[in-house]
């Protein structure tokens, strides 16, 4: 076994557990802020939190996958380290990013359907101002 399908091996045995720890999780500590992104509804909420997981196993596994290929040959233990630690760091660095984005987008459906539904009820009267009587001219 050479160098560069070592490295190949320790880049999947990090970055694959990497991935299903960082999606389960999110998938459990995201489940209460989408119940409260979607008022309450249980179901909503589960099954977007599930189609959120089988995307974010989608997307990042899949650039696990694109992002193996190595252009130059490992050559010994410091390049494997070398390699790994740019190819980790890429990973990991694109979990965080698109972990903010998705909550940066929640954030922005739950801000927008907290102002619609203060915008639908209306505030009761607090006092009542009788009409003023008309000035003659």
């Amino acid at each position: 076994m050479t160098w560069t399908v070592g490295t190949y091996l320790v880049y999947l045995l990090i970055t694959v557990p990497l991935t299903i720890w960082v999606a389960t999780t999110l998938s459990r500590n995201g489940r209460v802020f989408l119940q409260d992104v979607f008022a309450g509804d249980d179901a909503l909420a589960n099954a977007v939190n599930k189609l959120l997981v089988v995307g974010f196993y989608l997307l990042n596994l899949g650039f696990v996958v694109l992002f193996l290929r190595i252009s130059d040959p490992v050559e010994d233990l410091g390049g494997l380290f070398d390699t790994l630690s740019i190819k980790v760091g890429v990973v990991m660095l694109t979990l965080g990013v698109l972990h903010f984005f998705n909550v940066y987008v929640f954030n922005a459906i739950r801000r927008r359907s907290r102002m619609e539904s203060l915008r639908s009820a209306p505030v009761p009267p607090q006092t009542f101002i009788p009409p003023t009587p008309a000035y003659p001219r």
